[in-house]
């Protein structure tokens, strides 16, 4: 009877806490405020007393002034339930409230506006308690004391075991995973079955539906005379090449197809595959100048690698070629089946420098590289590739595809913007341009001026890097941009600094291993400073190769050359060396290639490159040397050949092992005699005088006077 009486003497005294805590205001009297501000009437629901109760409990604790009804209510239910209130439990929440006052205004230091009202966040008692720690243990240390006396008060107050709570956590979160996971195998299940039936009915009905068969991209290319651009009026009367000078494709050249024969083959395939186990359908039919795409949608449960395997059976049943497959498509549940048209149309250089494609580019280094499967031309920026590797068997149309991209330039850009070094150790294939304007250097056969050349462009990139720090510019562009401002409006400074613009330098290796062969260290470390980091200085490198083996595409020149194309090759081997995956090896040659984008998209890119002869860049060659005569850079030419002088002296002195031996006999002796070198080295006559001859070109002895001896000076100053 006595527990009832306290526990309804704590309920009406929790309610009536409740009621003057939320009904609290601070124009209400009180201890911390004596008199109203505004006017006499109490606002309070509890009255005087209750405006006195909650103005001390809010001032004290804070927001925490809230919980204590709320325990006095939970006191009351126990003493109606016939239990006692335990001191310990009572010190536990009150230290709860206590840890919960202080964390609030740890956090929140400033009064919180709650319906109208700024309450104290953690009151008089939480800001007392939280100073005090915050003094000596700061922030973290205040806020891992509190939370620990909170969660030890917390369990202690309401008798709470955490290993019991965890454990009861932990076995109602896997019950709910468990039913989560049970559910979906189920509706997988039922989805999977319902997809079966759909298939199946689906198979049934496309046995009598059509593949679509989209339209080739066609251009219709103007009869009319070449048209005026503002680029082509250039400074000294020099004027960009027409397309007169190519020849215009045949009218008779169209992109008609078949439907009916498209469409039966689309049913040989299905058949031919079906023999072999694997069901699906051809969807849609993707005619091309070179090859059609089918695209094969296989039926649920047909790994890919089982239709990827067929690609020699689907050719024999075809009684195509070669066939390439794609698996899958990018971006579609679909493989592609690349089968080549039984007339295959010439892609000329003409129509894709007619082409809105090319003439509308914003490119600053425009590369035709042809036409896509689908037809659509394919012109993309070098300055942004930064550099371009080609490889490729024999006669499969590299040469003709370096003249294309060559052209395409030419057409498109004036020597002012960009200049060529052209390195032909064939001697035949680009010889045709030596001596046109655009070359800072004539044509190189020899390799080892070639590499005396690349060693020179990697001074050349130093040299412009140092150009663009001076004006403190990251790119060529922006250093052309402010280089014509300067000649614009020119200052002082400017007077005493070049004012010339910097082109574009595009160096072109027409056979990658014919140099590789004579100095691959050299040349390799040349191309790769160049690679790494001429992009910005504006120059570029494009290579070419007909051997692409590891020895010659080094996997340091591979890495650095991201964009990367492969014509036919004759092993998949080759093909892996070039594009890091298969497919080259099926490609039909005569410009059919697969060009491998940079920035690391995987998905490879196939074109048919575009044709120009022999005649057509014989009339180009001749329209731009009747235009203006080639300037060769005379200091280019020095330095070129300087660079050659220093790498022969150097291979002199370093080519014979027995050299440093010998310098030192000479030193000891004071006798230069070839014959000497003989007797006390034991070698050849030529290898003596090669080792007294470098000594002269070192400065250790004299030169070679009569029949007087050689006077000998002493040891070396430097090597």
């Amino acid at each position: 009877m006595r527990k009832e009486v306290k526990g309804i003497g704590l309920l009406l005294c929790s309610i009536f806490l409740f009621a003057s805590l939320i009904s609290y205001s601070h124009q209400d009297p009180g201890i911390f405020h004596p008199v109203s501000t505004h006017s006499e009437e109490i606002r309070n629901v509890a009255g005087i007393v209750g405006a006195y109760l909650s103005d001390i409990f809010i001032e004290i604790l804070g927001i925490t002034a809230f919980l204590v009804p709320v325990i006095l209510l939970i006191y009351s239910v126990e003493l109606f339930a016939g239990k006692g209130i335990n001191p310990v439990s009572v010190f536990s929440h009150l230290l709860m409230i206590f840890c919960i006052s202080s964390l609030l205004y740890l956090y929140f230091t400033r009064s919180l506006y709650i319906k109208g009202e700024f309450i104290p966040s953690g009151g008089i008692l939480g800001k007392t308690i939280s100073q005090f720690l915050f003094g000596y243990v700061g922030k973290f240390g205040t806020f891992s004391i509190l939370a620990s006396l909170f969660l030890v008060s917390f369990m202690a107050g309401f008798s709470i075991s955490m290993g019991k709570t965890l454990s009861y956590i932990s076995t109602f979160l896997y019950s709910i995973f468990r039913s989560i996971r049970e559910y979906l195998i189920k509706r997988r299940e039922r989805k999977r079955k319902r997809k079966i039936r759909a298939t199946l009915s689906e198979m049934e009905r496309v046995r009598e539906r059509r593949p679509t068969i989209k339209e080739p991209h066609v251009e219709t290319l103007k009869a009319s005379k070449q048209e005026s651009f503002s680029f082509m009026n250039i400074k000294n009367g020099f004027h960009l090449p027409g397309l007169e000078l190519l020849r215009e494709p045949p009218k008779e050249k169209g992109t008609e197809f078949n439907r009916e024969t498209l469409e039966k083959n689309a049913r040989i395939l299905e058949k031919k595959l079906m023999d072999f186990g694997v069901q699906g359908q051809v969807e849609e039919i993707q005619p091309g100048p070179v090859v059609t795409t089918y695209e094969f949608r296989p039926a649920p449960g047909v790994k890919i690698s089982k239709v990827v395997g067929l690609s020699d059976d689907l050719a024999l049943a075809m009684r195509a070629p070669g066939i390439r497959i794609v698996a899958p498509i990018p971006g579609k549940a679909a493989i592609g089946i690349e089968i080549p048209n039984s007339k295959r149309q010439m892609v000329y250089l003409r129509e894709l420098l007619d082409s809105s494609a090319y003439k509308n580019n914003r490119y600053k280094l425009p590369l035709v590289l042809g036409k896509d499967i689908t037809g659509a031309p394919l012109i993309v920026d070098l300055s942004k590739m930064p550099h371009l590797l080609v490889a490729g068997a024999t006669g499969t149309g590299k040469s003709i595809f370096l003249n294309s991209i060559i052209n395409g330039l030419i057409f498109m850009l004036s020597p002012d913007s960009v200049r060529f070094i052209i390195i032909d150790p064939k001697r035949i294939e680009l010889s045709s341009y030596q001596d046109i304007p655009y070359l800072l250097h004539p044509v190189v056969t020899e390799p080892k001026i070639a590499n005396n050349v690349l060693k020179w462009a990697v001074k050349e990139m130093e040299r412009r890097y140092s150009r663009l720090s001076e004006l403190g510019v990251r790119h060529i562009d922006s250093y052309n941009k402010k280089i014509e401002k300067e000649r614009i409006k020119p200052d002082t400074d400017a007077e005493e600094r070049d004012l010339n613009p910097l082109p574009y330098l595009v160096i072109i290796i027409d056979e990658l291993s014919d140099l590789m062969m004579v100095s691959s260290r050299e040349v390799e470390e040349s191309i790769t400073r160049l690679a790494q980091m001429s992009r910005a200085a504006g120059i570029h490198l494009i290579m070419a190769t007909q051997r692409p083996s590891v020895d010659v595409i080094t996997g340091i020149i591979k890495a650095n050359f991201p964009a990367r194309i492969s014509f036919q090759v004759s092993s998949k081997v080759d093909s892996r060396t070039i594009l890091d995956t298969i497919g080259a090896e099926c490609l039909l040659g005569e410009g059919d290639m697969l060009f491998h984008p940079p920035g690391g998209v995987r998905r490879l890119i196939r074109i048919h490159g575009p044709f120009i002869s022999e005649e057509e860049v014989r009339m180009v060659t001749e329209f731009l040397r009747d235009q203006m005569k080639a300037k060769y850079d005379e200091e280019v030419i020095k330095e070129i050949e300087r660079e050659g002088e220093e790498g022969e002296d150097q291979e002199l002195l370093e080519k014979d092992e027995k050299y440093e031996k010998a310098v030192e006999l000479v030193i000891q002796t004071g006798q230069a005699s070839i014959s000497m070198l003989q007797r006390k080295l034991r070698v050849g006559y030529n290898r003596a005088a090669r080792m007294i001859e470098a000594m002269e070109k070192e400065g250790i002895v004299g030169p070679s006077d009569g029949v007087r001896p050689r006077e000998v000076y002493g040891r070396r100053s430097q090597r």
